[in-house]
């Protein structure tokens, strides 16, 4: 059973497992997926998720230096990361068990490394890959393409989750979905670029 505080506002998330734990001020929106052991806590500010992004298995969000976590749309929080009171921006991946803390800011369509550390106050630009400890940028690219695909599966699963499906990412139909999907991004962005 979900473990809510009462000042949690969900707005048709895709899914939600039954370990996750929200204590505090959190707004949740439209297609989010959060996966199980996840862990928000604000003591004080907000935790903000954008439209169709998602924290996977143990992701954990906390408030640093008096301010939530703001994660906005496309996103994915992956497997044991921690936001501490920083601003993740859109179409970004957060690797696996990486560290952005208090005050940082990742601008849109960036990576940051599994295990890298992003320190407080950094201010990552947009379409970086950020690595190491503490993480620097190691490379400049746009990384939209990439980041919007994890989070198209991920809103998928959450969705097939939600029904009791556990093996979408297996079916014929979803890698066909997944190709046309790609495709798509890629004159979406041809056409961003040509703007």
């Amino acid at each position: 059973m979900h473990k809510f505080g009462p000042l949690v506002q969900l707005d048709k998330p895709a899914f939600v497992h039954e370990t996750v734990e929200i204590f505090g001020k959190a707004r949740i929106a439209e297609g989010v997926s959060i996966w199980p052991r996840v862990v928000m806590r604000a003591e004080a500010g907000e935790h903000v998720i954008g439209p169709y992004s998602n924290l996977q298995d143990f992701a954990l969000l906390h408030i640093g230096s008096g301010q939530g976590a703001v994660i906005g749309t496309y996103s994915s929080i992956a497997h044991r990361a921690t936001v501490h009171g920083a601003t993740i921006g859109d179409n970004c991946l957060i690797g696996i068990n990486a560290t952005v803390m208090d005050g940082a800011v990742v601008g849109d369509n960036c990576i940051v490394a599994p295990h890298c550390i992003v320190t407080a106050g950094s201010n990552i630009p947009p379409n970086s890959v950020v690595a190491g400890v503490p993480g620097v940028v190691v490379k400049s690219r746009n990384n939209y393409v990439a980041n919007r695909m994890n989070a198209y599966s991920y809103h998928h699963n959450g969705l097939a989750y939600a029904r009791g499906e556990h093996r979408l990412w297996d079916s014929a139909e979803f890698q066909a979905a997944r190709k046309a999907e790609h495709a798509r991004l890629k004159a979406e962005l041809a056409a961003m670029e040509a703007d």
